[in-house]
């Protein structure tokens, strides 16, 4: 029993170490924010390779799932008569939740990875050592940029992918489910209202902190070399994907407490 306890307890201490770290992290990039100079040219780069290289993926993750929630719905409502309810379920399920999380979880695995493995090698080729050598602080010139362009990109991505998403739908719907276009058009926007997208967008820039902060620390923290690098990625792709899914029902909660 002492064992356990004592495994159990080692086993909290390092979670609670690593949330401590994120939050560090997540202070230290604060501060940076509003005391230091953005470099704008580095957070132009990163909007690119984060957003524009992106978008590809987004658009077509976002419309194979609208087509699938959309036939999905409609077969199983058609049994009972409800198929008229379809454009309004669709909307209000993709853009409050599916259309913000699949996004994030999407660009969990493709820039989490590549920011934890990006960092963890310049730490493993002592670029980082460099940096500070040169006067010059890795906080302004990997974490601020990359942090920062995950924050204005995915909010824009995931505005994207629910455009997408709910055209696709639409497409089927008056394909495969007999509903009229107009009809389908004209329910979708009597459906979503402003505080509808301004939950999706507030999710959004939460979850691309929760992603860019875990990737950023386990690259900054890489030991044993090139075999850390891909531990680093792992966890950070790991640490993002669970705190989009803790962050998610977190805001969601607040979200009905609030208009109820």
């Amino acid at each position: 029993m002492m064992g356990i306890m004592a495994q159990v307890n080692y086993i909290l201490e390092r979670y609670f170490d690593l949330i401590g770290g994120f939050w560090k992290l997540f202070l230290e990039f604060s501060k940076e924010v509003f005391t230091k100079k953005i470099e704008f040219k580095l957070l132009q780069d990163q909007i690119y390779l984060v957003g524009l290289k992106s978008s590809v993926l987004v658009i077509v993750t976002a419309i194979c799932s609208g087509l699938v929630l959309a036939l999905q719905f409609g077969l199983g409502l058609e049994k009972f008569g409800g198929k008229l309810y379809v454009p309004k379920l669709v909307s209000l399920s993709f853009v409050r939740e599916l259309g913000p999380a699949f996004t994030s979880l999407v660009i969990a695995g493709r820039v989490g990875a590549g920011y934890a493995s990006e960092i963890g090698s310049m730490v493993v080729t002592q670029q980082i050592d460099a940096i500070r050598a040169l006067g010059t602080s890795p906080m302004t010139k990997i974490v601020v940029p990359r942090v920062l362009a995950l924050a204005i990109s995915l909010p824009i991505l995931t505005l994207i992918a629910i455009i997408g998403g709910l055209w696709a739908s639409l497409i089927l719907g008056n394909i495969e489910l007999d509903l009229d276009t107009h009809f389908y058009y004209a329910r979708i926007v009597q459906t979503l209202e402003f505080p509808d997208l301004m939950l999706a967008m507030v999710k959004t820039f939460v979850f691309a902190i929760m992603v860019s902060i875990p990737a950023c620390y386990y690259g900054l923290n890489v030991n044993s070399g090139t075999r850390g690098v891909g531990i680093a990625t792992t966890k950070a792709v790991v640490a993002g994907t669970i705190l989009i899914f803790i962050s998610n029902f977190v805001i969601t909660k607040i979200f009905f407490m609030v208009i109820t």
